[in-house]
């Protein structure tokens, strides 16, 4: 075994020639160089956070400096920052967090975002009837949606907005589209945007039908062609990955669009995210008039123990009992 002071010598005298990758989170690079006339790879990857305890993390906390806000709409708001003070000869180091605030936040919010074991599940149009739509209405009458109709109604984030659309006809086929919060705006692989629609008819996938395939074909069109445009000469059409989520956060219909080489964990994972081209595909082959859709068949989706539709609808059911939605 070499010895470790001969080991640990080597990085300082690595010589970077290029940028081989970067992963998609930014966690990871690649470098190409050389070490005494001698090609090498260096792979530099950030630690994990620091969490054994309590007081650990409360010091992380503390040392977050730079803050920069990107954003904010009703109780979402986001940042960047640094991980560390600066130094005294260094105050403009680049931010190496992006930071996400929920203020106020609320019981679902803390839900969502707790560790968990997940569950797969099956919805069959029957339950999405009973249980899940009532579910739905009931959130929807909470006032989540706000922040959505801020965007929509022209009272936040009108100068993010990348492109408001009207199509042909303004009242089914409008929609908007801007960077969804969680992307930094500006690295091309990471790249992450929401498009709004104008429509308030369509809470989710569940709601689309068979009348709705040439306006979920022209929106496609749009988003791909709009993304092209405004990123021009950093990404094409075929690199761009399009799906809606089921079971969504809000029911409002979106649609996310994202670089396809982006990983994303269980945001992008079988039974969570559902490609609109496959949508699309499903809606054609569902058999029955132009109301006949989405609505009628079978989804099998993942939920968290602490979300709500688990314990309110699908723990019920898998005991044989009834939910009270």
């Amino acid at each position: 075994m070499e010895d470790k002071s001969v080991a640990e010598s080597l990085i300082p005298r690595f010589q970077i020639e290029k940028l081989l990758n970067q992963d998609q989170s930014d966690r990871r690079i690649s470098l190409l160089g050389h070490i005494d006339g001698k090609q090498g790879i260096l792979i530099a990857e950030r630690a994990a956070f620091a969490t054994e305890s309590l007081e650990v993390v409360k010091k992380f906390h503390s040392s977050i400096s730079q803050v920069r806000n990107l954003g904010d709409n009703d109780i979402y708001k986001w940042y960047m920052a640094n991980s560390s003070p600066p130094s005294t000869n260094d105050t403009h180091s680049p931010p190496d967090l992006k930071i996400n605030l929920i203020w106020p936040c609320t019981a679902q919010h803390i839900r969502k975002y707790s560790a968990q074991t997940v569950r797969m599940v099956t919805e069959t149009p029957q339950i999405y009837k009973d249980y899940i739509h009532p579910y739905m209405q009931h959130r929807r009458e909470e006032g989540r949606l706000n922040w959505v109709f801020n965007i929509l109604e022209g009272r936040t984030e009108q100068e993010d907005v990348i492109l408001r659309d009207k199509g042909t006809n303004p009242d089914e086929d409008g929609f908007l589209m801007l960077p969804d919060l969680n992307w930094d705006r500006k690295t091309i692989s990471s790249m992450h945007l929401l498009a709004l629609v104008e429509r308030r008819d369509i809470w989710s996938l569940r709601d689309l039908k068979r009348k709705h395939i040439p306006w979920l074909k022209y929106l496609r069109q749009r988003i791909l062609d709009a993304t092209v445009k405004t990123y021009a000469g950093q990404i094409e059409a075929d690199q761009l990955k399009i799906y809606v989520h089921y079971q969504p956060t809000y029911y409002h219909f979106h649609v996310h669009i994202v670089n396809v080489m982006l990983e994303a964990g269980s945001t992008q994972a079988v039974g969570k995210a559902f490609g609109l081209e496959n949508i699309i595909g499903q809606l054609e082959t569902i058999a029955g008039d132009d109301e006949a859709g989405m609505a009628d068949v079978s989804l099998s989706y993942f939920l968290g123990e602490a979300s709500e539709l688990w314990s309110t609808v699908y723990e019920p059911l898998k005991k044989g009992k009834t939910p009270k939605v």
